[in-house]
């Protein structure tokens, strides 16, 4: 908690370290800034009592082998509790966001930006998919509550439970044995979309960990014929531990998928769920270290990968079938970007524009190519999706 406090929390922090500090650490002595960080979150946001704060902040100096520091953090801390600081005026310090990235927010969201800034820094709820081989959202949410677990279902995501307090996965109630996992609802959309015509064929391109592969097969049947693959092999691990303790079978393979020639059998695919190496910018409430070592530079580079992998993939489609571009990132630039011109230079593709169902819209934006659901928007993560379709010639 403490880590991922400091890390929404760091530009504020780092704000108020350059006020309490007469001159900056030296680089072998970092640790020390970090630690103030960490004495400054617990003193502002958390329920530790002031004094236990200071005095196990101090005492981690002197575990850190700086015990000659030790009195300058106490110093620092306790004059932070007698002094009203400035907070700061930079948009850095008030969005507690890197300044490229509140700049490409607002210019991509000009209505949406300061709402999608809050959205980041907020704790994200805990989802959980109920696994529609083996029963329903609102039969689970009953098994839930014998547990004395809470949970809400959410419209337009059939599968979809949100706990009101997250929980470990140990006591929810046959967790282990498949009937449910943990999945954001905006990630959980995409499997039901892909799926809503019944193909026999699909493949799951970038899928590890494994959570939209294992709804994929959920959603199939005995019949269904998904090629899961990732470069990753490490990372291809999990998605065998996800789909053994679903109960599920896929074929996992561990490929380029910009380089399909390498890993294809030449038998054409039905459906393709492409879910693009991204910024993670619609995730960053999860993963706050991604305001930090993400670069602006990067996004350039990951819509190059996007168009690329795209591109590559588009042959291994059957005509009439459908291929799902998604990414958990809200930039333009690596989501309708990237389709616009991939359907600019494919005379065979067109986009399909109908939501998998009525209720979903009212989570989704339209964008000038596909939808996006915005972070924080239903409790949600945030999530892009094109659905493309091979023309029949």
């Amino acid at each position: 908690m403490l880590a991922y406090g400091v890390l929404r929390n760091h530009w504020q922090l780092e704000a108020w370290i350059a006020q309490l500090v007469s001159r900056p650490f030296r680089r072998r002595d970092s640790v020390i800034n970090a630690l103030l960080a960490i004495g400054l979150f617990q003193l502002t946001d958390t329920r530790v009592p002031d004094h236990a704060a200071v005095s196990q902040t101090v005492e981690a100096a002197r575990v850190l082998r700086r015990p000659k520091l030790a009195g300058v953090v106490n110093a620092c801390l306790r004059r932070f509790q007698r002094e009203d600081l400035a907070a700061g005026d930079s948009e850095e310090v008030r969005w507690n966001h890197p300044t490229w990235l509140i700049e490409r927010l607002r210019r991509d969201w000009p209505g949406d930006a300061d709402a999608i800034l809050e959205a980041n820094n907020q704790r994200a709820p805990m989802w959980l998919r109920a696994n529609a081989r083996r029963t329903t959202a609102a039969e689970y949410r009953e098994r839930l509550a014998d547990a004395g677990i809470d949970a809400t279902l959410q419209e337009g995501v059939p599968d979809a439970l949100r706990l009101t307090e997250p929980r470990p996965v140990d006591d929810l109630p046959g967790f282990g044995d498949g009937d449910a996992s943990v999945q954001d609802a905006a990630a959980q959309i995409a499997a039901r979309w892909l799926m809503q015509d019944g193909p026999r064929r699909v493949l799951d391109a970038c899928a590890a960990p494994g959570g939209k592969s294992g709804h994929l097969a959920e959603l199939g049947g005995d019949d269904l014929d998904l090629i899961a693959v990732d470069s990753d092999a490490e990372r291809l691990e999990r998605v065998r531990e996800n789909h053994d303790r679903l109960g599920l079978a896929a074929t996992i393979v561990a490929g380029d998928a910009s380089k399909p020639g390498e890993w294809w059998n030449g038998e054409p695919f039905d459906a393709i769920l492409l879910d693009a190496p991204c910024s993670a910018t619609g995730v960053i409430r999860r993963h706050p270290d991604i305001k930090l070592l993400r670069r602006e530079a990067d996004i350039d580079e990951l819509s190059a990968l996007q168009a690329k992998i795209l591109d590559a993939l588009w042959p291994t489609l059957a005509p009439g079938g459908r291929l799902l571009y998604a990414t958990c990132s809200v930039l333009a630039a690596e989501n309708d970007v990237v389709v616009g011109r991939f359907l600019e230079a494919r005379a065979d593709a067109e986009e399909n524009t109908v939501l998998p169902n009525y209720n979903i819209r009212d989570v989704m934006r339209a964008k000038a190519c596909g939808y996006q659901v915005l972070p924080g928007t239903a409790g949600m993560d945030g999530f892009y999706y094109a659905c493309l379709v091979k023309k029949v010639s």
